[in-house]
């Protein structure tokens, strides 16, 4: 049996490609949309890629299943499970709870395990001839290391109202489901740490059974159904607004992106009148380089494992977009782009000269630092805003700071002052970072971004109010 583990960082996301050596055939289950990487392997290994699966309808990436099956005449093996409205829109085949397919002398076995999503399926591996035993499991974003699928992006992300519940009751049935299986059965899961999918992911990228019935928090709660439930849907991190066109996007037809694109690029004056027209343009440069000068209006969105995530929080999917971003960079950008199905980029120029060029001046943003904060915050009239998450603020926060998630900050912008000082904080700059170019875009003028944010705050002993939670006994 081959088997390769295939991860992306940016979005904490696991696929995976399985061959029988002997028959010379493969599958890959949840595929990235840059499919290229996977035929590769195939290649390399003597390996035709004959089945592809998805474990549900994804929400925070686009799959690329359908890229892969149209450029190598593979089926697709997808979930029939879930009900009235969690069909795919598109030629399958039709998987239920139970239902077997052979890839080469590999026998895979589809168990539902809803919660998640309600058509989630796993597929539990047996290698035969050489055993009758199963030996991996793929989860999907059912069972991770050390924890499990949240149930509320439904409702949270995708708008279904009324989920949220029923969902976690799902997940508890499932969980039960899983205990029942073999300890010594692999579990390789489609997430790690870093995914907004759930709240305590495991950095390793695998496990196995019996090693989650011991350290898995999902599997502490038998008997214990209210429990188990309050503690799934507490302390969940904010999903990013792009879920629920994943959700779409994801389970109909729609174009297909075969190839990693090229960005063009954009003569001066073609950047001038974009601008001028209103075109996003995103500042891929690090924070500190952008804080030295960046051009009014842009966001400042960096070139980091967090890219995607955040693009898809700020830019709409119907409206062009710019990058800057240098040539070199382009290939793992666009890639990063096209994992989220955000196709319209519109062109990029490689650096803010451009701008100067044009005869415009550069902005340098307020950059303050620690001793300033202390100063700022004796007086009333300073209004100090904290950028993390929910969670993050209550468990730490500077005394008198108001909260407003970096992510909802352009649906808040009335309740930031426009007279005074505002700092602005992050836990180590790079939601500051974006935040001030919102700001700044949106006319204000008044904001301080101490950029070295709450970690460096806390390290040097500085006070921190913190906000007692309820415990849920297990």
């Amino acid at each position: 049996m081959f088997f390769q583990h295939i991860y992306d960082k940016t979005l904490a996301q696991a696929s995976y490609l399985i061959g029988c050596q002997k028959k010379g055939e493969a599958i890959v289950i949840d595929a990235k949309r840059d499919v290229d990487t996977y035929l590769q392997i195939a290649e390399q290994n003597n390996l035709t890629i004959t089945h592809i699966a998805e474990t549900h309808i994804h929400a925070d990436f686009l799959a690329g299943s359908r890229e892969l099956a149209k450029l190598t005449g593979a089926k697709l093996y997808l979930s029939d499970e879930g009900g009235e409205g969690w069909e795919y829109e598109f030629p399958h085949v039709g998987l239920k709870d139970g239902s077997t397919f052979m890839v080469g002398n590999l026998k895979f076995e589809v168990i539902h395990t809803p919660g998640h999503t309600p058509e989630s399926i796993s597929f539990l591996l047996t290698d035969m001839p050489a055993t009758e035993a199963p030996v991996m499991l793929f989860t999907g974003d059912f069972v991770f290391v050390g924890d499990i699928g949240r149930p509320d992006l439904l409702e949270e992300a995708a708008g279904l109202k009324d989920t949220k519940i029923p969902g976690a009751k799902e997940m508890y049935r499932s969980v039960e489901r899983f205990r029942d299986l073999p300890d010594y059965v692999q579990v390789w899961p489609g997430h790690g740490a870093g995914s907004a999918c759930g709240k305590a992911l495991g950095a390793v990228p695998s496990s196995t059974v019996g090693y989650e019935k011991i350290r898995n928090w999902a599997l502490q709660y038998a008997d214990n159904q209210e429990g188990f439930i309050d503690y799934l849907l507490e302390d969940q991190p904010e999903p990013p607004r792009y879920f629920a066109m994943m959700k779409k996007l994801n389970k109909v037809e729609r174009p297909l992106l075969t190839e990693v694109p090229k960005p063009k690029l954009l003569s001066n004056d073609a950047f001038q009148k974009a601008m001028d027209e209103g075109v996003k343009v995103i500042d891929t440069r690090n924070k500190l380089a952008f804080a030295e000068g960046f051009i009014p209006g842009t966001l400042n969105i960096q070139h980091n494992n967090a890219f995607p995530t955040w693009m898809g929080w700020f830019v709409n999917y119907d409206e062009p977009f710019i990058l800057i971003a240098e040539e070199e960079q382009h290939d793992e950008l666009v890639r990063m782009l096209m994992r989220i199905g955000l196709d319209n980029l519109y062109g990029y120029i490689p650096n803010v000269d451009v701008w100067t060029e044009l005869g415009n001046e550069l902005v340098q943003a307020k950059i303050i630092d620690q001793d300033t904060v202390r100063n700022m915050q004796k007086h009333s009239e300073t209004q100090i805003i904290d950028l993390r998450g929910a969670t993050e603020y209550q468990d730490g926060h500077l005394e008198g700071a108001d909260h407003i998630f970096v992510g909802y900050l352009e649906d808040n912008l009335d309740k930031i002052k426009r007279e005074g000082e505002v700092v602005i904080h992050c836990k180590t700059g790079d939601r500051a970072a974006i935040g001030y170019s919102i700001l700044y875009k949106n006319g204000f003028r008044n904001i301080n971004n101490y950029i070295s944010g709450f970690e460096e705050w806390e390290q040097d002993g500085n006070p921190v109010i913190r906000e007692a939670k309820e415990q849920v006994p297990a």
